[in-house]
């Protein structure tokens, strides 16, 4: 029986180029689930399972910022650390739009154009983290540091427990 083959993603041509190791988990997946859901999905604790949101700041700039599915933005911390009065979740209706990626498959590797991107300082000394591969269904893992190096971001304290 032949080998199935993983449909390649921006995120996944991104790591390829840069070098840098992942792992790729696939679940089966036909509609938005919440990172919450594909932690369970994938049998791991929440708080290795990141989500990726994208916000608009007050300047009309965006930003993208990386926590743990078991945290919640702190939007008033993260918009003094990106330099904006304040800031607002991106309207999924824009997300395609803006990033390449729709809402359940938004990862902050490979998006259309590069936004300063924020990974929270809570994954910092783990080991391994999830993120989205960039499609519904196919999550990642790879070293914090190598996330925070291949999306070109910086650490920072973004979030508090839900």
């Amino acid at each position: 029986m032949a080998k199935d083959k993983l449909e390649k993603t921006n995120a996944l041509r991104l790591l390829d180029r840069k070098k840098v190791p992942y792992r790729a988990y696939t679940y089966p997946c036909e509609e938005f689930t919440d990172g919450e859901e594909v932690a369970r999905l994938l049998g791991l604790p929440p708080g290795d399972v990141c989500k990726t949101l994208v916000t608009l700041g007050k300047s009309g700039g965006h930003y993208v910022f990386v926590l743990p599915v078991d945290r919640e933005l702190d939007r008033k911390k993260a918009a003094a650390l990106v330099g904006e009065k304040s800031l607002e979740m991106l309207p999924v209706k824009d997300l395609l739009a803006v990033t390449g990626y729709i809402r359940g498959g938004c990862t902050a590797l490979g998006m259309k154009k590069q936004f300063p991107t924020v990974v929270d300082q809570s994954v910092r000394d783990k080991d391994v983290i999830y993120v989205s591969g960039g499609r519904r269904g196919l999550q990642l893992a790879l070293a914090p540091g190598d996330l925070v190096r291949a999306a070109g971001a910086a650490w920072g304290d973004v979030s508090y427990l839900g």
